[in-house]
């Protein structure tokens, strides 16, 4: 009985190690994504404030060519 138990203990145990071991490289690789998505969201965020700070210069003033 005893034998049993420490056998289905033991199994547990290695089950249990196997899957911490996936759900850690499912996490190491998901880091990866976000570090990507970060880099990705910061380049994005800087041609946008260069496309906007160069969007916000007035033309000059001319007057029509009718006048």
């Amino acid at each position: 009985m005893n034998e049993d138990r420490l056998v289905r203990l033991e199994e547990l145990a290695a089950h249990q190690a196997k899957v911490i071991e996936e759900l850690s490289d499912q996490l190491a690789e998901q880091w990866k994504v976000l570090e990507q998505t970060r880099a990705k969201l910061s380049q994005l965020t800087e041609r946008f404030l260069s496309v906007e700070e160069a969007s916000l210069e007035a033309p000059a003033i001319t007057r029509p060519p009718h006048y």
